[in-house]
């Protein structure tokens, strides 16, 4: 079960749909050009094809030690993770002047998406570490960055986000975790639970962002504080110091990423676990939401580095697997001649590509919005980080299971059996959906602090570009497609996502439930209607390269799955329209009882 690095395809959507040239002019990026780009993830695609792939089935059956509170990884996982150090694959976007590699967002985007698809519960700990990164170098006093990055960035310690509850899940308003001032510290309380690489062997320092309320907190999420809360307390020389009072209590048997260790940390059973807090009182939801959409983010690739895997062990099984007569073969065929058994990697495919150029694109809006010079700028493109990023972490997330449960399907009955792997993908996908916020939040998130709360002016500007691609779909570009159909389809998207919002926004204020009740149908929409767009310019890309002489299988294959795409996924959008803006009552119709609740 190898895994082959999609490099064709990462290339062609970095420069072509991503505008590379214009990321590498940003302050900092300098050094981001293609041939600089095109090495580095090449090296990281012999990485993750050549180091971790191989672990992953490892992982996957042997599962995690577990004694005295003490995890142990499986056998050659950490090794797997100090030759990553050792690489500087640990944090590719962090500063230089902390040890990191400085590449664009949107590069790391492929990088994390390599990494995930050769092995997702490894790629759990490096993607925690790079959120935790992200709020201390955004929040932190000079006194902690300098403590605790540099060993952060490196991967000689990592990070972890600890925010669950047992009676606060989502409604971070509960959180109980307690935060007591002493001194030049405070000793914080509490516990967590599903705290992701939370215990583990691997370095030698862990790193928990802890929220927790102070003793003079408000009530609700305004009264929440962050804080840094180490496993090892750190010496003013910057060694390691005494253990800290926290303690990893149980770790999870779960459906699937059975090499991530899933714990349950008590903080402060003996007195108080020392923590450090981030920036400013009561405002640490709002650090952590800095963290929150690098973690969602990470999330909707490793839902594109899954069904990237999944889709190619299906065509590689059904490459080979021979089974029946098929249309203009003689004898028995291989599966793969058989139309339906096209129609469903193709689906993979399709669906795969066009989350990809939408996680990319968000990834590169990060770029911008973190480097431009032009506050304007800066500012139009974090309305589009904001925007996309419910789109790619909900809606990638539920196509990953999609695409890992075709995969079985294409083994047929040895899909169900555990040696193929096939089933691996599938039981690894659907905890995607779930952490960082379910795609029921997404679709909440999406529909109403990104739309509803700015009257769809940021959703306004993304149609605008995607007005503006029809022009780059006019006449004839060859490579016999119907380019007036593929504008068309653009043209329907465009329109589709405007009324979406429109009603929207003209709901919100008399009719909150019916909006949240057509939510996720709106989430599904827009992944639809946005892939739609992006298979749309990823044709004219291709069609433009094929007539200047370019080669390249990728190519081809980006003008047959955009109309595959056009014919196969988009006319979903049509019902998803009519199911979010006239289905909302029939939700909301529903009683206890017809849903099976005993009177």
């Amino acid at each position: 079960m190898t895994y082959a690095a999609p490099l064709n395809d990462m290339l062609f959507i970095l420069e072509d749909l991503c505008g590379l040239e214009e990321i590498a002019k940003l302050p900092g990026l300098e050094d981001a050009t293609p041939d600089m780009v095109a090495a580095i993830l090449g090296e990281a695609g012999k990485f993750a094809g050549e180091v971790l792939a191989p672990l992953n089935r490892i992982g996957d059956e042997k599962g995690l030690g577990f004694v005295d509170g003490a995890v142990t990884t499986p056998e050659g996982w950490r090794d797997a993770y100090l030759t990553l150090v050792e690489m500087g694959w640990n944090s590719p976007t962090a500063s230089p002047e902390h040890g990191g590699l400085g590449l664009p967002a949107a590069v790391n985007a492929c990088i994390q998406e390599m990494f995930d698809g050769a092995n997702t519960a490894f790629q759990l700990c490096p993607m925690l570490t790079q959120g935790a990164i992200e709020a201390i170098e955004g929040y932190a006093t000079d006194a902690l960055k300098e403590t605790y990055l540099p060993n952060l960035v490196t991967g000689v310690w990592t990070g972890t986000m600890n925010l669950t509850e047992p009676q606060a899940g989502s409604d971070l308003a509960a959180i109980r975790s307690r935060a007591v001032p002493e001194g030049d510290h405070y000793l914080v309380s509490g516990q967590k639970i599903f705290i992701t690489y939370g215990e583990h062997d691997m370095a030698e320092n862990i790193i928990h962002l802890v929220l927790a309320r102070l003793p003079d907190a408000p009530a609700g999420v305004k009264g929440i504080s962050l804080f840094v809360v180490p496993k090892f307390l750190v010496n003013a020389d910057g060694t390691i110091g005494a253990r800290n009072d926290v303690r990893c209590v149980s770790i999870e048997h779960k459906l699937g990423i059975h090499a991530s260790p899933t714990c349950t940390l008590s903080f402060g059973d003996t007195g108080g676990a020392v923590g450090y807090l981030v920036g400013e009182p009561n405002q640490g939801l709002r650090y952590m939401f800095a963290m929150m959409n690098m973690a969602r983010l990470g999330v909707g690739l490793q839902g594109i580095g899954i069904a990237e895997r999944a889709g190619q062990i299906a065509a590689a099984y059904a490459a080979e697997r021979k089974q029946g007569a098929a249309p203009g073969i003689e004898g028995s065929a291989a599966i793969i001649e058989h139309p339906d058994v096209r129609r469903m990697l193709g689906l993979i495919r399709a669906r795969t590509q066009a989350a990809r150029i939408l996680a990319y694109r968000a990834a590169a809006a990060l770029d911008h919005a973190g480097r431009s010079t032009d506050p304007e700028v800066a500012a139009r493109h974090q309305r589009r980080v904001d925007l996309l990023i419910p789109v790619v972490k909900g809606w990638s997330t539920e196509m990953s299971i999609l695409a890992a449960s075709l995969g079985v399907q294409v083994h047929g009955g040895m899909g169900y059996i555990e040696e193929t792997g096939a089933a691996q993908h599938l039981r690894d996908a659907r905890i995607t959906t779930i952490y960082e916020g379910t795609t029921g939040i997404q679709a909440l998130d999406l529909v109403g602090r990104k739309i509803q709360r700015d009257n769809g002016a940021a959703l306004g500007e993304l149609a605008e570009d995607m007005r503006g691609s029809l022009a780059a779909l006019e006449g004839d570009l060859g490579g016999d497609l119907d380019w007036g159909a593929m504008r068309g389809m653009v043209a329907e998207a465009t329109g589709i996502v405007e009324s979406a919002a429109d009603w929207l926004v003209s709901q919100g204020a008399n009719d909150g439930a019916a909006t949240q009740a057509a939510a996720t149908s709106v989430l599904e929409l827009f992944g639809v209607c946005l892939g739609a767009w992006a298979h749309a310019d990823a044709a004219a890309a291709a069609a433009r390269r094929l007539a200047a002489g370019e080669t390249g299988s990728h190519l081809g294959a980006a003008l047959r799955l955009a109309d595959f795409y056009r014919t196969q996924v988009f006319p979903q959008a049509q019902g998803l329209a009519a199911s979010a803006m006239q289905g909302a009552r029939s939700v909301l119709a529903l009683s206890r009882e017809d849903l099976g609740v005993p009177a």
